[in-house]
């Protein structure tokens, strides 16, 4: 029979033997370390003040007391370090770096409650739950290369599913990308989480459309009109448009309604005209009833023309578009004829 345990190597107490207080006290003692086993840190060298009962994992690259003990569980007992050597199975928690660790011969490996490595959920500095079983709270999340690379996939099951990213104030939803609902890429966004605009789509053929930017073909209702010199031709109908252009107040002194610019920005305005005859004539954009930012001007003539005129400008929501007339001539109003186009650049 042998003078001790198998597993723990815990001496026996044995027939007729003298002082058997010391077996028993070295067998409490060597239990005492290894049950509930909790490892300080993974070291090189001691510690200059190690607190009784305080344990380690030597490391290598190892020098002064420990040399040589490379793999040991170090343990300071009544002022000095005692040795055990882990068997396959022992499991320890490390308090540097908060992991529960299990060893398997050869390594300390962080034990996953699953036999294939996975968690059915997992909270860092957070609670996860059903829905968000993977939750982080942190400043800031890192997802480097192994290799030259890497790649964050987001999978969804169908064309009709969800595969996206959702950005926050609040626990409100302001901004959202991905494959939203199709296969097209998409960014929208919300300044309430409750009404959302999408300002990008990339069908998968690769053609770019943005379904919020602000066009608009407008033009007088269709008909022949003769506006006096220094009046206002405001517009009746849109023909095309989105992102928001509207019509208005009716212009001052003259007819149609305002153009209402929808957003800030930089536009292309594409003014034609068409006359029929002319004493003479200048047409010009106008921004707010006071400012010329284009125009067309043509000759007396008795023939039918056409012309146009292109300009860029900084326009400014609620700012208001009309045309601005000088001289005498016939136009033609309405689609194709003399309107405005406006595109936010």
């Amino acid at each position: 029979m042998s003078d001790q345990t198998n597993n723990l190597a815990l001496p026996y107490i044995l027939p007729s033997q003298a002082q058997k207080h010391v077996p028993h006290n070295e067998a409490l003692q060597r239990l005492d370390a290894v049950v509930q086993l909790t490892i300080i840190a993974e070291r090189q060298a001691p510690p200059e003040t190690p607190g009784e009962g305080d344990r380690y994992l030597v490391a290598a690259d190892l020098e002064g007391a420990w040399l040589g003990r490379q793999g040991l569980i170090s343990v300071w007992q009544d002022g000095a370090w005692a040795y055990l050597s882990p068997n396959p199975g022992w499991r320890a928690f490390f308090l540097d770096t908060h992991q529960l660790r299990a060893f398997d011969g050869t390594k300390w490996n962080v034990i996953s409650l699953d036999a294939d490595g996975a968690l059915p959920m997992i909270g860092i500095n957070a609670t996860a739950d059903e829905i968000n079983r993977l939750a982080v709270v942190s400043e800031a999340s890192l997802f480097s290369h192994a290799g030259q690379g890497h790649q964050l996939k987001i999978n969804k099951a169908d064309p009709s599913q969800t595969g996206t990213l959702l950005f926050q104030t609040n626990w409100s939803g302001r901004a959202e990308m991905g494959l939203a609902g199709s296969d097209a890429f998409s960014i929208k966004v919300s300044g309430d989480g409750n009404d959302w605009s999408t300002a990008l789509v990339v069908a998968p053929d690769g053609v770019v459309r943005m379904p919020s930017r602000p066009i608009v073909r407008a033009s007088p209702a269709a008909g022949t009109a003769s506006p006096p010199s220094a009046s206002r031709t405001g517009f009746t109908d849109l023909h095309a448009g989105q992102g928001g252009f509207e019509l208005g107040a009716a212009v001052p002194s003259g007819s149609g309604a305002r153009l209402i610019v929808p957003a800030d920005g930089f536009y292309l305005l594409s003014l034609s005209l068409s006359t029929l005859t002319s004493s003479g004539h200048d047409v010009a954009i106008e921004i707010n009833g006071a400012t010329v930012v284009a125009s067309a001007s043509g000759p007396a003539s008795a023939s039918p023309t056409r012309q146009s005129v292109t300009t860029i400008v900084e326009l400014h929501e609620g700012d208001w578009l009309a045309l601005l007339h000088n001289g005498t001539a016939q136009y033609e109003f309405g689609l194709a004829k003399t309107e405005l186009c406006a595109v936010m650049l």
